[in-house]
């Protein structure tokens, strides 16, 4: 299932000439089993190196002489990683007809809450242009605001006039008044990808507690002689429990 995400469109293109693109920037949830860890190396090759010996064998004495082989060496098993990515978008927009788009908000430090109120209560008002306010909305990814009016032909003379002196506290800002869009997914399609420079890790016993485990893997991987290299980052979940990593936009 994919996180609801809200998007502002900010522009309305006429020509196809000037149509900009829609980039996704993926952030793609990967669950981590128990026993098992995520590495990612600074090169591609190395994790090449790592999944083509497929089983490695750790020590965890440090250096240190223990009576018993078998505790101070474990058996993991390397694999690569690999995840879906969006490959192709499509979505249908629609127009509100009692909604505007309220951006240009100054960062004045008060409660959300609080000027929300101020811009119902103003654009609540016909002297204003406004009229009865249905719903308002706080856009976190934006900062701007939605408002809804309860009927219809209040929004579309504010967005014909663009923009409108609001006052806030003891001063008045210039507010941008756009038409607000709603858009819901048509077509949503994936293609497999692999990540280059990350390695699962899997079969870790829980033999050491959660600190000294990473540390070891991540002494263990970065040697040079094991075939390793140097290690940008290593996710390890103990046996037992769960966790779930996050790929950004430079899939590792």
């Amino acid at each position: 299932a994919l996180p609801e995400k809200k998007m502002v469109f900010k522009e309305l293109v006429t020509n196809k000439e000037d149509m900009k693109k829609l980039v996704l920037a993926p952030l793609i949830h990967y669950p981590l089993l128990g026993g098992s860890a995520l590495i990612t190396f600074e090169k591609a090759e190395v994790a090449q190196r790592i999944i083509e010996v497929r089983e490695h064998v750790v020590e965890l004495s440090n250096g240190e002489e223990l009576e018993e082989l078998d505790r101070c060496r474990v058996r993991v098993q390397a694999a690569p990683v690999d995840i879906l990515l969006p490959s192709a978008l499509e979505i249908g927009l629609t127009r509100s007809s009692r909604s505007i788009l309220v951006s240009g908000l100054p960062s004045l430090g008060i409660p959300e809450e609080a000027l929300l109120d101020k811009l119902e209560l103003f654009f609540s008002k016909t002297k204003n242009m406004g009229g009865e306010v249905e719903s308002r909305e706080f856009l976190n990814d934006s900062g701007e605001v939605v408002l809804t009016f309860v009927k219809d032909g209040v929004a579309e003379p504010l967005i014909t006039r663009g923009h409108i002196q609001v006052p806030i506290g003891k001063e008045k800002y210039d507010l941008k008044i756009s038409p607000c869009m709603s858009g819901d997914i048509a077509n949503l399609q994936f293609q497999p990808s692999r990540c280059p420079r990350t390695v699962l890790l899997s079969g870790i016993p829980d033999v050491l507690d959660e600190e000294p485990m990473r540390d070891t893997l991540e002494i263990h991987f970065q040697k040079a002689s094991r075939g390793g290299g140097e290690v940008d980052a290593l996710a390890y979940v103990p046996a037992g429990r769960q966790g779930l990593a996050v790929f950004t936009e430079d899939v590792g």
